[in-house]
């Protein structure tokens, strides 16, 4: 029979839905990694009672947690690398205000330096985040 067509198993394995999954969840946990990381950062904050709103455009926030890690905008940086890091997000203008958010069991020593570093760089505000009192 010269016009039968023979059949073959198809023996490979179609890799194009493997990598299709592989890229939608690769791309799930590059957005979700940034909010994932930020609700493990827990900085237990003092109460006052006055609380002052401040533009989010000129702020830097630097939080400092209880093991004394100190972090700016999301960043990990150490105390000596702390400088160079400000140097870099305040820029030549210097109008840039710094929010420092640290834990209420922090050393009060670990917050004066930060605001040393901030003042000698020039910057124009410093303040320090605390929770209303209720």
């Amino acid at each position: 029979m010269p016009g039968r067509v023979k059949k073959q198993i198809m023996g490979d394995i179609n890799m194009v839905p493997f990598i299709d999954i592989a890229l939608i969840l690769l791309i799930i946990f590059m957005v979700m990694s940034p909010f994932l990381v930020q609700m493990q950062l827990n900085v237990d904050l003092p109460k006052s009672s006055s609380v002052n709103a401040v533009v989010e455009d000129d702020l830097i926030r630097i939080e400092v947690l209880k093991d004394g890690t100190i972090i700016v905008q999301e960043q990990k940086v150490t105390m000596s690398e702390l400088q160079r890091e400000l140097t870099l997000r305040m820029g030549k203008a210097n109008k840039k205000a710094i929010l420092v958010q640290a834990d209420k069991d922090v050393p009060v020593q670990i917050v004066v330096d930060v605001f040393d570093i901030a003042k000698e760089l020039g910057a124009a505000k410093l303040g320090i985040g605390v929770l209303e009192r209720k």
